[in-house]
């Protein structure tokens, strides 16, 4: 136990620069709190006691501000930062390392009694608003930019943008170590798609003044028409 809390200290220090001690940590981080409170309900839920362990995820979600189902699996190494309005489904199944950002719901999209909600690899990272929707695999050292909505499977070392979530980063190599998802340097299809239309725009306008060029250079020449 002591050994999971020192490794829970060393996650939260690596990946918040804002963080001073661990004292901090232990008073005001809800991500840190969630996720001890989510491994005594899982515990609880594994043993089948299925009441105790949502009263206790309850409760966690009235003192964080997240949810996780006691029946989602957990690994190591996972962070969940600032936290308010995360929500974790019951089938979801989280690798090592992963980062959550405040307001990323992994979430079903089938009432039936099976697999409905993701899973994700190891060292994902979720921007905030990320919505993940479905029973598919989002690929190990992947990374969901803030506020898309991704309803398919995601291949391991990509990066996804957008309404619906678009692969838009998808080389096959391994990104750095250290979990980050840097927007600013995030590709946007929207914008390229918009920038082609102007070319085009462009390009049929100097055509369309070229033509007309032609034409009124014809109707001043008194000769055009004439035959030879």
């Amino acid at each position: 136990m002591f050994s999971t809390l020192k490794e829970d200290f060393k996650v939260v220090f690596e990946r918040d620069p804002a963080v001073r001690s661990k004292l901090e940590i232990c008073f005001c981080y809800p991500g840190f709190h969630a996720l001890l409170m989510h491994r005594a309900a899982h515990a609880l839920w594994r043993r089948k006691f299925y009441f105790f362990g949502r009263l206790i995820s309850h409760v966690s979600r009235f003192l964080t501000g997240i949810e996780i189902h006691p029946g989602a699996k957990i690994g190591k190494g996972f962070f969940i930062d600032h936290g308010m309005g995360v929500v974790i489904g019951e089938t979801a199944e989280i690798g090592d390392n992963c980062t959550l950002y405040h307001g990323v719901t992994l979430g079903g999209t089938s009432w039936a009694k099976e697999k409905r909600h993701p899973t994700l690899g190891n060292n994902v990272v979720i921007g905030s608003g990320a919505k993940i929707l479905g029973p598919f695999t989002v690929g190990d050292n992947s990374k969901i930019g803030s506020n898309s909505v991704v309803v398919k499977e995601v291949p391991p070392n990509s990066t996804v943008v957008g309404v619906p979530g678009r692969i838009v980063l998808s080389d096959g190599a391994k990104p750095e170590s250290r979990a980050d998802l840097e927007h600013g340097r995030l590709p946007d299809p929207e914008a390229k798609a918009i920038s082609c239309l102007f070319d085009q725009l462009r390009a049929l306008e100097e055509k369309v003044n070229r033509l007309s060029g032609d034409a009124s250079g014809k109707a001043d020449d008194p000769s055009a028409g004439k035959a030879s």
